[in-house]
């Protein structure tokens, strides 16, 4: 049996640029706000938390998102006023600015709750778990209460006959926990991939095929089947790739001059999540597309993906679609967050635009002046602005001219994962397996990330650069997880005492040397018509526990109170020759 307690601290949500917020309001008949663009929700949510703000009947009419941080509230009014018509201008306009100090934004911006676990893992002889139990307790503010689903992947990744989970809130005069990147998965993940490498050690088992042997048929918790399950294939892929075979069979064997080199594995699963969200399709009478919803891009890439799946869908090259974003005026979506942002939205815009595939394959057929009268819709192609069928073709652009000289539109939306079937019949999730290799300094205990791979398998991806960016960011803040990320508490005051990044350390450029993301292609076609699963929070889920377990291969010290830093690791070096 490998049991052991772990500790993950508390860790900030601060953006690296000074937290700005700022607003213009239009509280005359058009009754308009403007405000940043870098909101997690969607305008429609925002409108609505501004009502419930500000209070009374004063609901705006419109929210939009603006692209930038506020500088300064009058350059903000002149640029507003400047950009109004002339029918326009006699709006009371007002701004206003709030700009945090950087010490401000560590106490009041958010952050991750701090949690004590406790994992216990009892198996055969074998390597086969019969037993996995992990308990959770972490902090909640008295007034505002907040609970990380910290021991929920434990659930479905590894099967064993005997399973317990818990969680438990410890009430304390700190800031209120907030929805931290993969809240709950990154710091359980953490404790529990840790725990299967000590159990890997204590068997005198290889880490990856531990892993292998203890693979669900079937989630474990639900008893019902995987969607699109790729664990092992993630696993496979990335030991070829990482050259896993050279790892150190015995801790703290392998030194490169005065490094001592370890390397080190996890496991990566996270839930897929699906939103309502909805989007409008608009095709012009010259062939050009434009779509709207009131979904927002936080850098994430959503023009883009959105572009693609709107181009793929109408047939049309990008450059004939434009996306509109950001206005409470258009249809609502699920914000951009938990990973659901872009497949929520891809899906709805796809939904959008079969809709008008069909009707206007619906018009040309039945239209004596259309090449494609009277042929079969079902072999129709939609290629470069043009609708082929057989050795006949149209312009998509005639075929809206001749029928919609205005245009036309069509309007689509994705269920809550609550009312789809299949979330209830299957267990829907991303998988992935990140693999580390480190230096510790034989004489200073200096840790140092060498290189770092993750295999990942995340359905459809709809668009290979920016999900690779995606999950490489993900992975980096594992590395500070694991080895430097904590806000430390005056016990006196509840206050943080490391509020600038001078003390509440993150990877920087000198700490992050070589880094890659693979992603597997694949097709899940029970999450959604797509394909797709979310893949922005995948990518810190079991980083920081690879980051760990190549810690104590390079050194034989087993950290479990993290990060793992100097005076934790220093203690328990094994003696040098000279």
């Amino acid at each position: 049996m490998s049991q052991g307690d772990q500790s993950v601290p508390e860790m900030q949500e601060v953006p690296i640029g000074i937290q700005a917020d700022g607003q213009r309001e239009e509280f005359d008949s058009m009754g308009t706000v403007e405000v940043p663009a870098d909101r997690y929700w969607g305008a429609q949510t925002q409108r609505s938390l501004i009502h419930f703000s500000i209070g009374g009947d004063r609901m705006p009419k419109e929210v939009y998102h603006a692209y930038g941080y506020v500088k300064k509230a009058a350059a903000l009014v002149n640029a507003a006023a400047n950009r109004l018509p002339e029918w326009k201008k006699q709006a009371i306009v007002r701004a206003a600015e709030e700009v945090m100090t950087r010490q401000q934004i560590f106490q009041l911006v958010g952050n991750r709750p701090t949690s004590s676990q406790r994992v216990r893992l009892g198996a055969e002889q074998d390597g086969r778990l019969t037993a996995i139990a992990h308990d959770v307790t972490m902090h909640t503010n008295p007034d505002v209460e907040y609970a990380e689903q910290t021991a929920a992947t434990t659930r479905s990744l590894y099967a064993a006959p005997h399973r317990l989970t818990s969680h438990r809130l410890a009430p304390l005069d700190l800031p209120p926990g907030t929805d931290v990147r993969a809240p709950g998965e990154a710091p359980g993940m953490l404790a529990v991939e840790s725990a299967m490498d000590e159990l890997a050690h204590a068997l005198g088992m290889d880490a990856v095929e531990l892993r292998i042997l203890n693979e669900p048929t079937v989630d474990p918790e639900r008893d019902v089947p995987y969607s699109d399950r790729h664990l092992v294939e993630c696993l496979r892929e990335g030991a070829r790739r990482f050259g896993w075979e050279h790892r150190p069979a015995t801790p703290a064997s392998v030194r490169d001059g005065r490094w001592l080199v370890g390397y080190g594995m996890s496991a990566a699963i996270r839930g897929h999540f699906q939103g309502p969200a909805a989007a409008r399709v608009r095709l012009e009478a010259d062939g050009t597309a434009v779509v709207q919803t009131d979904m927002t891009d936080l850098g994430t890439g959503t023009y883009t993906v959105l572009t693609q799946v709107a181009s793929d869908g109408l047939g049309l090259p990008p450059d004939r679609v434009r996306i509109e974003l950001g206005r409470s005026e258009f249809p609502t979506s699920w914000g951009s967050g938990g990973s659901w942002g872009a497949a929520s939205s891809s899906n709805a815009v796809h939904g959008a635009c079969m809709a008008l595939r069909e009707q206007l394959l619906a018009e040309a057929r039945g239209d004596t002046c259309s090449p494609l009268h009277g042929l079969d819709p079902a072999d129709a192609v939609f290629s470069n602005g043009n609708v082929v069928v057989g050795r006949a073709s149209e312009a998509l652009s005639e075929i809206v001219a001749r029928n919609h000289p205005e245009g036309f539109e069509a309007e689509s939306g994705t269920r809550f994962m609550g009312d789809d079937p299949n979330y209830t019949d299957y267990s829907i999730n991303t998988y992935g397996a990140h693999f580390a290799e480190v230096g510790v300094d034989a004489d200073t205990a200096e840790i140092r990330l060498r290189r770092m791979l993750g295999v990942f398998s995340v359905g459809r991806v709809l668009n290979a650069k920016t999900a690779r960016s995606q999950l490489i960011g993900g992975m980096i803040w594992g590395v500070g997880a694991a080895l430097e990320e904590e806000a430390v508490v005056d016990l006196r005051s509840g206050a943080f005492v490391n509020r600038d990044f001078a003390q509440y350390l993150v990877p920087v450029h000198a700490d992050v040397p070589d880094i890659d993301a693979v992603v597997l292609d694949g097709y899940d076609d029970k999450a959604n018509v797509l394909g797709a699963k979310g893949v922005g929070e995948l990518g810190i889920c079991g980083a920081g526990a690879s980051v760990a377990n190549a810690v104590f291969n390079a050194t034989g010290v087993r950290v479990r109170d993290f990060p793992i830093t100097i005076e934790k690791v220093l203690p328990g070096l094994p003696l040098m020759d000279n």
